[in-house]
């Protein structure tokens, strides 16, 4: 049995809350399908004390969008989902045969998985200040030189 108590720091999911955020899901996703979606985003955004997001409102945010778009690459296509949204500008398109085709720019080998939604999109545009180098000041290193 898992402990459902709150734990200071940690978000913990609201299906209320994530179903008026994302009411274009909410209606293909049940609650034990989004908790499940939410648990997956967790294993990309941490959620916990030491989170590199300290805020709790905003990682409530960030992993409420994650979770958006990891529902969303688990629909079928049959609701929408796994690229029936489109995604990226408009590359090509052709008539005969009906054939378009949508390009991202250039986008790096790991963002290619959130370009497949606009939930990812956005998100990966939402976190780039996690991905930037952070200086953690600290005491200088002693030079070390040989005799």
């Amino acid at each position: 049995m898992t402990d459902t108590t709150p734990q200071p720091g940690v978000v913990t999911f609201d299906y209320a809350a994530w179903s008026a955020a994302y009411p274009e899901l909410a209606s293909s996703v049940t609650e034990a399908a989004a908790q499940a979606r939410f648990d997956m985003a967790t294993a990309i955004l941490d959620n916990s004390a030491y989170s590199l997001e300290p805020d709790v409102t905003k990682r409530t945010r960030l992993l409420y969008l994650l979770t958006a778009h990891i529902a969303f690459l688990f629909l079928p296509q049959s609701q929408g989902g796994r690229g029936a949204d489109s995604v990226g500008r408009l590359a090509s398109a052709t008539r005969g045969s009906v054939s378009v085709s949508f390009d991202t720019g250039s986008t790096a080998a790991n963002q290619s998985w959130f370009a497949q939604t606009q939930y990812g999109l956005m998100f990966w545009q939402a976190t780039i200040y996690l991905r930037q180098m952070r200086f953690v000041p600290g005491r200088s290193a002693r030079a070390r030189s040989w005799p």
